[in-house]
Formats: structure tokens, sequence, C-alpha cells
């Protein structure tokens, strides 16, 4: 005779009875039925989950709701931490691979890793199975309606569609479009103090995204923060690349540039501007005043800021997985058709460097637990995507992130003229971010590495959006200084010192150190008062263009 099959000894002939009758129960409430199995095999399996407990990851903020607790399902997350440290630790340990190709595959097992996350499925996912059981189902029904509307636009949703209107409740600082091209619409922004500084404030923010990532809600707008220190402020607003734009190339967005100093000099009398670059567009500002310093009109720019821009790409993170030969064959076929990349790629692209919070978190949140958006001005223009153009973007990827010739002297030519970035000598301030996972803070530091002029290094708290945008107001993060000149990142961190909150004002004291002169905010100080006429209002027509 067979012997019976053993008990396991953490269970008692007793618990396993106990254990039968609950999870045999019959019963018109499923979530009390639901409730009796999870509290019969949590005493069964709490041995098993308490022995774990101590190696879990508890800033993993997929699996922080008490629900996770329960012994069933900490062994769900303890069994996945585990098996997800093994595949890492197994694709590091790989022989006869270049770093490159490490690195590569680091990324794309930790995205898989990440999609296979319990915390993705209604079947593993505590939370959502409580909602399921709370709701009859309701919640499920709920995120299929928000999976079947995002499949159809072809981009997940964020945050309320319905709940932002530019012009109104966000991008609403007053101003006038004051000039036009057939690529970009110069804003010009109403005064709010009786006197300006006489030197004006050209902004170029990327193309890549939308300009009013700078004019959020009013408490959080850079450019109402400026206008309101007196400060004359312009900004470009790009055009969302359509077949027109087949043929552009980034010789035309320094001519653009060069074309915004021009006018705004003109317009406003004056023999120079202040100019800001955020991040692509900090890359071309580089290369705009190379080009000026190498046909002897650098004079038209008395200061440079750049936020968050590189120049030298040889340390820039995790984008240059997406950067070989292969990447850049698909992007060329993605927008061979049409002369331009839809934004919707790139906007995947940037969502896959945070995944967890960018991808998954809307997973779980919208499609498992059925709940609507929320109203965030943040999450609102990330997910307003402007196309590129395909050439630019091309070029874009092989010159400067794969072969890095914006740094190698004359190696590049724009408008015929052989960029060198050591004639820059613009007194420059440089901001960075310290956990920027898409310019990161050691790569825009060499920056000034390949200048010849006065710089200052700010590293702020925060990545590549909310290091930038952090308005005094909100007491938020802190940023990093240091005065001594030090001869690398690693020095600079060693001896920088902290200062709480903002780094706005920092700036501002910086911008007024190049000359405080001020002049009444009367007449071309007055959107559509001078030379430059109105052609409608902020934020103009070109940022509503989809």
């Amino acid at each position: 005779m067979a012997d019976s099959p053993e008990i396991p000894p953490f269970m008692d002939p007793q618990q396993f009875m106990k254990l039968f009758e609950q999870t045999a129960i019959a019963t018109t409430d499923p979530l009390k039925a639901y409730h009796a199995a999870m509290d019969a095999w949590g005493t069964v399996l709490e041995p098993l989950a308490k022995a774990g407990r101590d190696k879990l990851d508890t800033t993993d903020r997929r699996f922080a709701a008490p629900q996770w607790e329960h012994p069933v399902f900490d062994l769900v997350r303890q069994s996945y931490q585990v098996m997800s440290e093994y595949m890492l630790a197994a694709a590091d340990q790989l022989d006869g691979l270049s770093e490159q190709d490490k690195a590569k595959m680091g990324f794309a097992l930790r995205s898989i890793i990440e999609a296979m996350s319990p915390a993705n499925s209604p079947f593993t996912n505590p939370v959502a199975l409580e909602r399921a059981l709370e709701s009859k189902g309701a919640s499920l029904m709920s995120g299929l309606q928000y999976l079947m509307q995002d499949m159809q636009r072809g981009q997940l949703t964020h945050t309320d569609p319905n709940a932002f209107t530019l012009g109104e409740n966000i991008a609403a600082t007053p101003g006038k479009v004051v000039h036009q091209t057939p690529l970009y619409q110069l804003i010009q922004y109403d005064p709010t103090t009786e006197k300006v500084l006489e030197t004006p404030l050209i902004i170029f923010p990327p193309w890549i995204n939308r300009f009013y990532i700078l004019d959020l809600t009013a408490e959080k707008s850079f450019i109402k923060y400026c206008v309101d220190q007196g400060i004359t402020v312009f900004i470009v607003s790009w055009k969302s690349a359509d077949a027109s734009m087949k043929d552009v190339i980034w010789d035309d967005y320094i001519t653009a540039q060069i074309d915004a100093i021009d006018t705004v000099r003109s317009a406003l009398d004056v023999p120079d501007v202040h100019t800001i670059g955020y991040c692509v567009a900090g890359t071309t500002l580089a290369a705009t005043l190379a080009v000026l310093a190498a046909t002897d009109t650098a004079d038209k720019v008395r200061s440079a800021t750049f936020f968050t821009a590189q120049v030298d790409f040889s340390s820039s993170g995790e984008l240059l997985h997406f950067i070989d030969d292969q990447q850049i064959a698909m992007t060329e076929a993605l927008s061979a058709p049409q002369g331009y990349l839809d934004g919707r790629f790139l906007a995947l692209t940037f969502n896959m460097l945070r995944g967890k919070d960018l991808i998954w978190s809307t997973v779980v949140k919208n499609y498992l637990l059925g709940e609507d958006y929320p109203a965030f001005d943040l999450l609102h223009w990330n997910g307003d995507v402007t196309n590129l153009p395909a050439k630019w973007h091309r070029n874009y990827l092989v010159d400067l992130y794969r072969d890095n010739r914006l740094v190698k002297p004359n190696d590049l030519s724009v408008l015929g003229t052989p960029i060198d970035l050591r004639r820059v000598q613009t007194p420059t301030y440089i901001q960075a971010g310290r956990e920027d996972h898409i310019a990161p803070a050691e790569s825009v530091w060499k920056l000034q590495e390949h200048f010849t002029g006065p710089t200052k290094f700010v590293l702020a708290g925060s990545g590549h959006i909310a290091g930038v945008v952090n308005p005094p107001a909100h007491h938020k993060y802190q940023y990093w200084t240091n005065d001594t000149s030090p001869p690398s990142f690693a020095a600079f961190i060693a001896g920088a010192t902290e200062t709480k909150g903002s780094w706005w004002p920092d700036w501002l004291s910086w911008l007024t150190e190049k000359g405080d002169t001020r002049v009444p905010a009367t007449g071309p100080r007055q959107p559509g008062q001078g030379t430059l006429k109105a052609l409608e209002s902020a934020p103009g027509s070109y940022v509503k263009a989809r």
C-alpha cells in the first residue's frame, strides 16, 4: 500500500480542514468568498511569506498598497523580485559582449521585466481583484473602454483630455504673436511692471515638444515668472512638422534662431538679447552661437542659458540604446511615406525610459482599476506630441548622437560655416537635472568643456522637466552650486553647496549681473505697439496644430 501524501509541516490537519471548508463556501457574495479564501490561504502561507519579507524592495511603489501584504500576494511579489534579480544578474555576466551591447541588452531586459510585473495583470494584482469584485466588474469595463480609446488614438492617455484648454487655464500668460515664418511663431508677452530690463529675453524651447512646458498653469509658469521680474520675454513656438517640412534640416532651425534674434533686436532697437535654449533647442543654440562667433556677430547675444542641453553626446544615457543602424533604419521607414516622424513614436520612446511611471502605472490605474484620469497640467503637456521633420531627425541622430560630431572642431558646417564650439565666449549659465534620464547631468556638464567664455553650472534636484519647472513658491527640491571652478563633474559634486528650493532666483541674479538697466514698458515693449504688429493672441495657432 502506497504511503499517504504528507501534509506540509507548516500545515496541521486542522488548518487543512479549515482551508478546505472556507474555500468551498457557497455564497452569493463573490467578495465575501474571495476574502474567506484569501484568509484561509493566508494562514497557511504566512510562514513562507514572512521568511523572505526582509529581502523586499520597500521603495517599489508598484507593490506599496496594503493588499500586497497578504501572504498570498506577498509571495507573488517576492517571487517576481527574485526572478527579476536573477535575470538581470545573468545578463550582466554574459561573456563576449561589448559594454554597449550589454547596456542595450540590460535596457531591453528591464523593459520586459517591467512588463511581466504581477501588478500589471488583473489576476495577480490584489487591488484590481478587490476593485473588480466590489464594483461587480464595472472597474474592468471602464478600464476596457479606456484601453479601446487609447488603441484608437495610438497613444497612452495620462490625464483628463478635457481638463485643460490652451490660452485659458494652460499656456495662458497674456501676449501676442508678433512674427511668423513657415517654421515658427514668435510670441511677445505683455509686461506686468512699469519698467523692464533693457535687454530682452528670447526663449528657444525644444520642437520635440510644445513650448508651453514653460507656461503651464500660472503658478508653474517660468514665462510668467520672468515677466513679473521685469523682463521683456519672447518665446519661439515651433510648427509641428507636416508634409510641407519634409526637406527641413538642422540649418533651418539655426537660421530660425538667428532670425528671431535679429527680429527682436530690430523691433526693440537694442544691440543684443539674452537667450535660453532648452534640450535640443539648447544644442542648436550652441551651434548658433558658434556660427555667430565665426561670422564676427557674437555680440548679438549678451548671455546664453541652457536648460538640460547636451553638445557632447558621449555620455548621453539610455537614449543611446535607441540609436544604432537598425533603429535609424526603422525610424526612416516610419517617416518616409509622409516626410515626418509621427510624434507618437517619439513619445513612446521617452515613456519607455521611465516605463514603470509613464506606461505601467497608467495600465494599472486606468485599465485595471478603471480610475478616471487626473487633471494634471504636466501630463497634459507630455501627451501633446509634435511631429518631427524626417531629414532633420535622421541627421540629428546620426551626426550628433551616434557620431558626436558637434564637439569635433570644424567637422560640421551650418549655412556654409564650420562649427567650432571653442569660439563661443558668450557668458553662459548651464542648468542640469540630477535625476535627468534624457540628458544626464554629467553629459550636460561637458558643455562648458567646449566653450571658452565664462560659465556657471547649476545642478537642480529632480529630472528633465521637474528640475526645470520648479517655481520658487512651491518650495520644492534644491540645487547645488560650486564656485571653485571644479575640473570635473565629480569634483563639482564633491565640493557643491546645496540650497533648498528653486534655482530660478539664482539664475535671475546671474542674468541681472549682465546688466540691470531698466526702461519704460511702453511702445514696442507692449506687444503689437511697435514695428512688429500683433498677428494673433498668445499662445498662437502653431501650438494648436495637430
